[in-house]
């Protein structure tokens, strides 16, 4: 599932082994109606301007998380950047707009519609005639079958790490004239726009070996408003200039260049003025807004109201000063003023700079791991999932931010969306009596006995450590210490490039999550989950621990412990706190960064565990592995694909083949929903809330910022003219449709 983050659709083996049917539930009412997707809860926040008021010239310096692996978005080690640059400087056939639907790109697509539909689908693509290659030749048909070919499946020697839809192509052929290509399907496919996006020249699909490594480290011919000029390791730095030969609205931007700058960084690089666009997190967007108004103390942390006096103590203590001994205290003074002032020639700094918000194209989600264990009974997820009180995380995380505050009602698209639909009544909402209900009735008693016994093996796989927590629901909350921010992203963002699709596995059946790495911030912005600091806590009156079977009911819940955590370890201790008032425990587990995914979600070593997905404008395609039913592989283990909760159905599967098997596109709107109705009904994942979205962004840059789910216009963006006046700042109210 996508929008413009990156990292592939990928296959994981696990050798757990979940059995379970397929859930008898009742049709939702109401499916099939078109007015459901509603409005996206969040408008772009860009500083549109029009292109008459955008200067001519200039260099736009972009903060990115890295200087990319691989420019091919193809490939497994594919990153947030990697997309960026392929969204600059290679056609895409659709791109994502304001909603998140796709839309055909005139840049290079006359029109592109479905001409035969027996015996088989045929898709027509008129392609613009101007659209050239950087080397002067026309893009075309053999472009097109080129990709089909390395992206089909049926070569392994192409190092693929998704190629869902080009599986179903049978043949491309030249149409009427050059500018035609014609695209003959095997299998009626309802997802084709999401083919050919970005396309990529045959010069690096045609062989296995271009394919493979050509376009790792550097792109020789594309076809956008904007070219690779030059890739600077050492700097960590990629250059775009204007592409001479673009036959479209020509670029404002005389060069964009894309730099690693380390998230914990961005302030000081920002006040520098070494960057002018960052996402950022929420301590550096409260600093950018203090600086703006100039309420924000030195040192003072998020939300925190602690008086300039404290700050510097805090800071003091945290930098090993010894307030008993005065030479220590002395030393420690000239350190805090040198301090104060380089804190205070920042924030008159930052003042050049305003904070541009919206939602992310993702949501956070509670995964309950179900292949074994506890939540293997279907009546203890439904039970953690009552217990949650979804609006209530929705507004300890986005209203603080000003952003609106709303629970995500959908798994497989979000608000404004052509899919969504709010489906989450086939779970149920907050319902205490309820989900102790459901525990009696799975045989969970309060303070039954407990055997007790020694551990043999740690609670959430190798190299965990506890963070306190456990059936009291006092895990640590990560939020009520004097440092709060986040350094990086909070949550786990799974997939995500403009058409992700499903991986095809590697030999080593490994490609998802290699070192975890390409797993965090792929969209980038703020963190998925935090909590601002001073935010309190509701009331818990934990209920009385359960039992069975002389075990009590305590769940793994597994965090990651690096820099950035602290926020996802706030949310998750609000969700032990209400999970403790229905009577289930959490044991709270945090490990590595580099193992979180790779060794504990993707190998199912967790009960509990938060982490995201990108919203998909093809639900049908690059949702299925997410929920498709796990099924037992050749060599014994379970293939799972990207369903890390465990959980799915032969109902789910057969209503995603329905939905992406059909052209009738109402009729796939109502099968997407129908499908995510059952996914909630089998409660094994709970989304929570849209991701915030928060870019720093130098004042006199227009078209550029928060971008939500429309896919960036980079020959738009710029720098204001002197005297002209960007459009009003976009605000967190719906867009228009």
């Amino acid at each position: 599932m996508s929008h413009d983050g990156v990292g592939p659709r990928a296959v994981m083996r696990s050798v757990a082994f979940l059995t379970a049917g397929a859930l008898a539930v009742p049709l939702l009412s109401g499916c099939g109606s078109a007015d459901e997707a509603g409005k996206p809860l969040a408008r772009q926040d860009i500083a549109p301007a029009g292109r008459a008021q955008v200067a001519e010239g200039g260099t736009l310096r972009w903060a990115v998380d890295t200087v990319p692996e691989t420019f091919n978005t193809f490939q497994s080690d594919a990153d947030a950047t990697t997309t960026r640059v392929a969204q600059a400087v290679l056609p895409s056939m659709y791109r994502l707009d304001a909603t998140g639907r796709p839309q055909r790109d005139s840049d290079y697509l006359e029109s592109a519609k479905v001409v035969e539909t027996e015996p088989k689908q045929v898709v027509l693509y008129k392609l613009n005639q101007q659209a050239v290659w950087s080397d002067g030749r026309e893009i075309g048909a053999a472009d097109f079958a080129a990709q089909w070919r390395a992206l089909s499946g049926k070569d392994s020697a192409y190092w693929t790490a998704r190629n869902a839809g080009y599986e179903r192509i049978e043949k491309i052929e030249r149409g009427a004239n050059d500018l035609e290509v014609r695209v003959t399907f095997k299998r009626t496919y309802a997802d084709w726009r999401s083919l050919f996006s970005p396309l990529y020249p045959k010069d690096v699909m045609g062989t296995p070996d271009a394919f493979n490594d050509g376009a790792r480290r550097k792109l020789k011919v594309t076809a956008g408003p904007f070219v690779v000029k030059k890739v600077d390791r050492k700097k960590d730095q990629v250059r775009l200039t204007r592409n001479t030969r673009w036959w479209g609205r020509p670029a404002k931007l005389s060069e964009i260049v894309l730099t690693a700058v380390p998230r914990d960084e961005r302030a000081s690089a920002l006040a520098a003025g070494k960057i002018d666009l960052a996402e950022i997190d929420p301590a550096v967007a409260q600093r950018i807004d203090g600086a703006a108004h100039g309420t924000a103390g030195p040192l003072a942390g998020p939300g925190s109201g602690r008086t300039a006096a404290k700050a510097l103590r805090s800071w003091a203590l945290a930098h090993g000063s010894d307030e008993e001994t005065a030479e220590d205290e002395v030393e420690a003074r000239a350190e805090l003023r040198e301090a104060v002032a380089k804190w205070e020639e920042q924030q008159k700094a930052l003042r050049d700079y305003e904070v541009r918000r919206s939602l992310e194209p993702a949501y956070t989600q509670l995964a309950l791991n179900g292949a074994d264990g506890l939540l293997a009974d279907e009546r203890v997820r439904r039970a953690v999932a009552r217990a949650l009180d979804r609006k209530e995380l929705a507004k300890v995380v986005l209203k603080p931010l000003g952003l609106p505050a709303e629970p995500v009602g959908s798994h497989l698209a979000l608000a404004g969306q052509d899919a969504y639909a709010d489906n989450s009544g086939a779970l149920g909402g907050q319902d205490t009596a309820e989900a102790q209900a459901l525990l009696a009735d799975a045989g969970w008693v309060p303070g039954g006995p407990v055997e007790k016994h020694e551990k043999t093996e740690k609670a959430a796989g190798s190299k965990g450590k506890k963070a306190g927590g456990s059936g009291s629901g006092k895990g640590d909350s990560g939020g009520d210490s004097d440092d709060d921010s986040a350094d990086g992203d909070g949550t786990y963002v799974v997939g995500g490039d403009d058409k992700g699709r499903t991986a095809r596995s590697s030999d080593d059946g490994r490609q998802l999550a290699q070192d975890g790495k390409q797993f965090k911030q792929v969209h980038g912005g703020a963190p998925g989950a935090y909590a601002p600091k001073g935010t309190a806590a509701p009331a818990a009156a934990p209920a009385k621990a359960l039992a069975k079977d002389g075990k009590a009911l305590s769940l793994r819940f597994v965090l990651p412990s690096g820099p950035g955590s602290e926020p996802l370890a706030a949310v998750a201790a609000r969700i032990t706190r209400m999970l403790a008032k229905v009577g289930i425990g959490t044991d709270i587990t945090k490990v590595s960064d580099e193992s979180y995914f790779k060794d504990h979600i993707a190998s199912g070593q967790y009960d509990l565990a938060l982490y995201s997905w990108p919203g998909s404008a093809f639900p049908a395609t690059d949702a299925r592995p997410i929920y498709a039913k796990p099924v037992p592989a050749a060599d014994g283990s379970l293939s799972v694909e990207q369903n890390y909760t465990r959980v799915g159905t032969d109902q789910v599967d057969q209503l995603f083949e329905q939905a992406v098997s059909t052209l009738d596109e109402d009729e796939k709107r109502s099968l997407i929903r129908k499908a995510d109705s059952r996914i909630w009904a089998a409660a094994g994942s709970i989304p929570l809330y849209q991701r915030p979205q928060l870019t720093a962004v130098r004042k006199s840059v227009v078209n550029a910022g928060a971008f939500g789910f429309q896919t960036p216009v980079y020959q738009d963006m710029g720098f204001l003219k002197k005297g002209a006046k960007k459009g009003a700042k976009a605000s967190a109210s719906p867009s228009g449709r």
